[in-house]
């Protein structure tokens, strides 16, 4: 009978020791997610930055080739 009276003691305590280790956790979690959001915002804001750095390098590059198919056509040196 004591043994019973032990077990049903653990078994109460049990949900209240998981429920304060979760509960201890829930910050941690709340950190590492706003660090991954930081994370991703960087990445985007890089990945933004890198297209328009793509797109001011690649229009200059387009003209002068636009220019050099124009004076071939006329038969004019580059």
């Amino acid at each position: 009978m004591a043994v019973d009276t032990t077990n049903s003691n653990r078994s109460a305590r049990e949900p209240q020791g998981q429920q304060i280790g979760m509960n201890s956790l829930k910050p941690i979690v709340h950190f590492q997610v706003s660090m991954l959001r930081m994370w991703a915002a960087s990445i985007e804001r890089f990945a933004g930055n890198y297209e328009e750095a793509l797109q001011e390098t690649a229009t200059p590059v387009e003209e002068q080739t636009d220019r050099q198919r124009a004076a071939s056509a006329r038969g004019l040196p580059h």
